[in-house]
């Protein structure tokens, strides 16, 4: 049985290429933003709050600067951030790219397209 080719088919040379279904570069761009923002807040977030749990636990007079303890925290809170922003990210790419598939398929057979909102809550 022959070994099955990985090379897709050759297009026409007069085709017009294929429309991409990817979000636009700005929006990907504004949601790795989003993502390392919240990895930042999160990090700080985590940091000052097993910093503070740890001078809280000090007896009085010790010193309580540094320790790994807030660098852990800080790491767990970074990482914690970025996830959950990454999946709301992930999940409004997706919404923008099917509303722009309803849209084209729509304009495609004809008729026109569902009415979007503004942030204003008004029909456009």
């Amino acid at each position: 049985m022959p070994a099955a080719s990985a090379t897709p088919p050759a297009r026409p040379s007069g085709a017009s290429p294929l429309p991409s279904a990817a979000p636009s570069t700005g929006a990907r761009a504004l949601a790795v933003l989003a993502i390392v923002v919240a990895g930042i807040c999160g990090g700080l977030i985590g940091y000052g709050i097993v910093d503070l749990q740890a001078s809280a636990d000090a007896p009085e007079g010790a010193e309580t600067g540094g320790g790994l303890g807030p660098v852990v925290g800080g790491v767990i809170g970074a990482v914690v951030a970025a996830v959950g922003v990454a999946v709301v990210a992930v999940l409004v790419l997706r919404a923008m790219t099917e509303w722009k598939t309803i849209e084209e398929r729509a304009r495609a057979e004809g008729r026109e397209p569902p009415p979007s909102r503004n942030v204003s809550g008004r029909r456009t």
